[in-house]
């Protein structure tokens, strides 16, 4: 199993009113230069959102959501504290419930 430490919002709120993209792509070239394998994925519809645990987000959440997932909890901790309004939470994966951790359910 690996823990999956994600920041989740409103679609428009992740990918049209916040500078995420600069972010990423700041964190992508960081990742480059140092060799390391990149460990976080912007997931528009997540689908892990649907599984039973995530009820509580899933319900807090304007529709459509989006989601930045990584296996860094240290990186997540950062995008909440940088976006500020977004939910953020854990999960493992693979299990019954979230077979594919950015999966899309659209």
């Amino acid at each position: 199993m690996t823990t999956y430490y994600f920041v989740a919002a409103s679609d428009r709120f992740l990918t049209e009113e916040e500078p995420l993209d600069e972010v990423l792509k700041e964190r992508r070239r960081h990742y480059q230069e140092h060799g390391k394998e990149v460990d976080f994925w912007l997931v528009r519809q997540p689908a892990f959102l649907n599984a039973a645990e995530m009820r509580t987000i899933r319900e807090r959440l304007p529709q459509p959501a989006a989601a930045v997932v990584s296996t860094d909890s240290n990186f997540i901790t950062f995008m909440k504290l940088r976006l500020e309004f977004v939910l953020d939470g854990r999960f493992e994966a693979p299990s019954s419930e979230i077979p594919d951790a950015i999966a899309t359910a659209g």
